[in-house]
């Protein structure tokens, strides 16, 4: 029986994209390649995911696709060379799983080194240096990522040295910083390593100021204008025309040069961009004798896309300074010494010492210390919480005050931030319905457009006999305004810099489908517990019947401290916010299901329900039967306290809400959410009481998880639906909503919803569907003003009214336009209307 291959599936780093458009070159030529089954290409992230069979297909050959596109591509992993090698074998494709090896085994005796580049401008520049370094014999591999100005060079040291490396980028007339850490090629080569790339980039960047100093691309937009001056005085000074044309053309080849060549490969897979319409635009005006009016076109192009490229980098900025967020050592203890070590060798299990002012390296719990830490970057909260013995730490997150020792409960790839990091980078990389639509819209478009502009160009002149020269000329317009630019990156800029503000906030959206449906919500569901409520029980109230109500607590937290039990924890956390003091019991005894007996001071005291007071012959006054009904009937537990004389009081317990929870809700109703509804398997009685309390007038209880399902899918009947869960339970119902959003355990929500609020803090929800539905206004603001200025300037050209540069003005400065409003969502912050509750509520532990 013949087995089907198994596919492999890579993530490359592309770099050189001017705008989504690009995106889509990359993804039709490689979906020409034999053996690609899929192909998925992100302009906003600049990455490329691609699944192919590597029966047919290489690594290499992409790569070298990619690169023959116009573009430049990181080097594959060595963790991907092995997944091939074991795809290969399970397929007994023995003659490819040994050259897979004997790959790996070249690259086991490679040697790896990392530099930061300045002064590329485009991926074209990057190109440049990687053909320049691959020609210097013994170079094995060269990667260079213009998007992190980041260089990767494998080689073969008895070859070549980093010098010489070095050397060959300084003669290309680039500039070079080593980084810190030289690796040897198997540390090169993790999969998360692409985090460590960026970080980098974002320490040693010059600041935005020397973006106008040192950037290639701007030099080019600046000598282009040089040579347009230049050309201008010489006109204007009668100098001889050939003078004339080549200040112009100095200008139009600087510039003019890298459009030309990406407009050629686009030529080559019979498609059409931007840089392919203005290519031929500006040859046609060269034709036609208007050097100037070339020159004119290739200088404001340049200067858009350089604007543009620069403005939308500002959007990524969220994603970079999360991966800055985690320092690249950590101090061990190793018995009475500590020792620091790069984090990525730090094993689970080892103690970490975290002194003020240092950053947490690893995620851990504190087994000893008491500090405060800012954990703003992962959570969002602005205020700092306190942490000692048994708390839970996040990495990337600042130590503020104390010394702190704590044990790594996740390694380098698997703590919290990596994983935001990874969820970002998908949601970034996802497209949005209205971007899928805009996509498919373009591919209609575009080729219709150019027609019409052959037909201006070829009908006037052949059919009525007007000038060849005026209707070729308004073609050439036409061509330029066809390109649809700014409707392609509408979308991609205004999600992006959408999710890298929620990012900032904690809220982490799973990509653009879920902000563009958290924006039409119409009906929120709410699970209860661990949701609206704390999922922990807390005292509600106490009542005195015989004893005060202070006493009463003493005694209970007094027995009640040797136990696990969540309501002993309560009680005995009600009693240490009171400050009360706490004897140490005698002959305790936990009695399973009933509650505690234990002596204090020679007296037997009893903490626990009805049937350990029935057991020990302890009868209830009609007076304490009474008032256990009233506790019961208003959803809470009551304890009981008392000695073999009777009932001394009793503490009333109930699963606490959420301090911010009511006001949450009263924002999402100003909001003006139609209906927000509490579902719940918990009884009727405790579900009235937790609705009232928060403000809900629609709940559902005893609920079975299938029901809560039917309800969902009841409620979807009349509009769109959100279902509010703890990430824990309730899948059934979080799965069959149009969005789930997530507050509780960050690793189970990070896998369970669309929407996760990291802090846990409910007042954020409002944010997260304000946020959408700003986010869905901008990019339908955008996606209109793109088509009616398309549709103006189309009209206007083909009558003659515009020329060559006002169209090329008309296709940038929309662009930018487009960009400048979507990245107003960028600054959306979370602003509640009220006092934020302080972090952690003072009667649970």
């Amino acid at each position: 029986m013949t087995q089907t291959p198994s596919l492999k599936t890579q993530i490359l780093q592309v770099s050189g994209m001017d705008c989504g458009s690009c995106a889509k070159t990359i993804e039709v030529g490689l979906q020409k390649l034999r053996g690609v089954t899929e192909v998925s290409v992100s302009f906003a992230t600049s990455k490329v995911r691609i699944s192919y069979n590597p029966e047919h297909l290489s690594s290499k050959t992409i790569c070298d696709r990619i690169q023959a596109l116009g573009y430049t591509v990181e080097i594959s992993s060595q963790v991907e060379l092995q997944q091939t090698i074991n795809s290969c074998e399970c397929g007994h494709d023995h003659h490819h799983s040994h050259a897979a090896a004997h790959e790996l085994e070249e690259i086991a005796d490679t040697k790896a080194i990392q530099a930061t580049i300045a002064g590329m401008d485009c991926g074209n520049c990057a190109k440049t240096v990687e053909v320049g370094l691959r020609q210097i014999p013994g170079i094995k591999e060269a990667s260079v990522n213009f998007a992190t100005q980041q260089m990767q060079v494998s080689y073969n040291p008895q070859q070549v040295n980093e010098k010489t490396i070095y050397d060959r980028v300084k003669a290309l007339g680039y500039t070079i910083e080593p980084n810190q850490q030289v690796q040897t090629h198997t540390d090169h080569l993790e999969p998360n390593h692409q985090h460590e790339v960026v970080a980098n980039t974002v320490k040693s960047d010059p600041g935005k100021w020397k973006f106008w100093i040192t950037n290639r691309r701007v030099q080019s937009v600046m000598l282009t204008g040089i040579g347009l001056v230049l050309g201008l005085l010489a006109e204007y000074l009668a100098l001889p025309i050939w003078i004339v044309r080549a200040f112009y053309g100095v200008g139009i080849v600087i510039a003019g040069y890298p459009i030309a060549r990406a407009g050629l490969f686009e030529l080559r897979l019979r498609r059409a961009d931007m840089n392919l319409l203005m290519t031929i635009s500006v040859t046609g005006a060269l034709i036609l004798g208007d050097w100037f009016e070339g020159a004119l076109v290739v200088f404001l192009f340049s200067l858009g896309t350089t604007l543009q490229v620069f403005t939308f980098d500002r959007t990524r900025n969220a994603i970079r300074a999360l991966m800055d967020l985690t320092p690249p050592t950590a101090t061990v203890k190793q018995g009475n010494q500590e020792v620091t070590v790069p984090v990525e060798n730090v094993q689970v299990g080892e103690i970490l010492t975290i002194r003020p002012g240092q950053r947490v390296a690893l995620d851990g719990v504190v087994v000893a210390g008491i500090s405060t830490i800012d954990q703003s970057p992962i959570t969002g909260e602005s205020i700092p919480e306190d942490k000692t013995t048994g708390d839970a730490v996040f990495a990337g997150t600042l130590n503020q005050s104390g010394f702190l020792e704590v044990k790594v409960t996740h390694s380098f790839r698997d703590t919290t931030v990596a994983k935001i990091i990874h969820l970002v980078e998908q949601a970034q990389s996802s497209r949005a319905p209205s971007q899928q639509w805009v996509d498919k819209f373009a591919e209609v478009y575009t080729p219709i457009v150019i027609l019409i502009a052959i037909a201006i160009a070829l009908i006037p002149p052949l059919v009525f006999g007007q000038s060849a020269n005026i209707w070729f000329y308004r073609a050439l317009v036409m061509l330029v305004i066809a390109c649809p630019c700014a409707l392609v990156i509408s979308t991609p800029v205004s999600i992006v810099s959408a999710i890298g503000a929620a990012t900032r906030q904690g809220v982490l959206f799973k990509g653009g489908h879920a902000l563009e449906t958290a924006g039409h919500l119409t009906t929120l569901a709410f699970d209860k517990t661990g949701t609206i409520t704390q999922g922990l029980p807390v005292v509600q109230k106490i009542y005195e019947l015989g004893m005060s109500k202070n006493m009463v607590l003493q005694i209970a937290a007094t027995i009640e401290q040797r136990s696990e039990h969540p309501l002993a924890k309560a009680i005995v956390a009600q009693a240490d916010h009171l400050g009360m003091e706490l004897a140490t019991p005698s002959n305790f005894m936990a009695i399973p299901g009933k509650g505690i007996q234990a002596t204090i001071d020679q007296m037997w005291y009893f903490v626990g329900n009805r049937r350990l007071f029935a057991d020990q012959g302890i009868p209830l006054s009609s007076e304490a039967e009474s008032l256990l009904s009233e506790i019961e009937q208003q959803g809470q537990i009551p304890v009981l306290v008392g000695t073999n004389q009777g009932l001394l009081g009793a503490i009333a317990l109930a699963d606490g809400i959420r301090l911010e929870a009511t006001e949450a809700l009263r924002q999402l109703k100003r909001m003006g959410l139609k209906r927000l509804v509490m579902l719940s398997g918990d009884r009727t009685s405790t579900v009235r009481q937790i609705a009232q309390q928060v403000g809900i007038t629609d709940y559902q209880a005893e609920l079975l998880p299938e029901d809560k399902l039917q309800e969902i899918q009841q409620l979807r009947r009349s509009g769109v639906v959100g279902m509010v869960g703890d990430g824990i339970n309730d899948a059934p119902a979080l799965a069959a909503a149009d969005i789930s959003f997530a507050v509780g355990g960050i690793d189970i929500a990070l896998e369970t919803a669309d929407v996760v609020l990291v802090g846990s803090n409910l007042s954020r929800l409002a944010y997260a569907v304000e946020l959408s539905r700003r986010t869905v206004s901008v990019i339908q603001q955008n996606v209109v003003f793109s088509l009616v200025t398309k549709a103006l300037f189309l009209l206007l050209g083909t009558f003659g009214f515009v020329g060559l540069a006002v169209a090329v003005l008309a296709d940038t400065g929309t662009s930018l336009l487009v960009t400048a409003n979507g990245m107003r969502l960028f600054t959306r912050t979370y602003a509640p209307k009220s006092s934020q509750p302080p972090r952690r509520p003072p009667l649970t532990r």
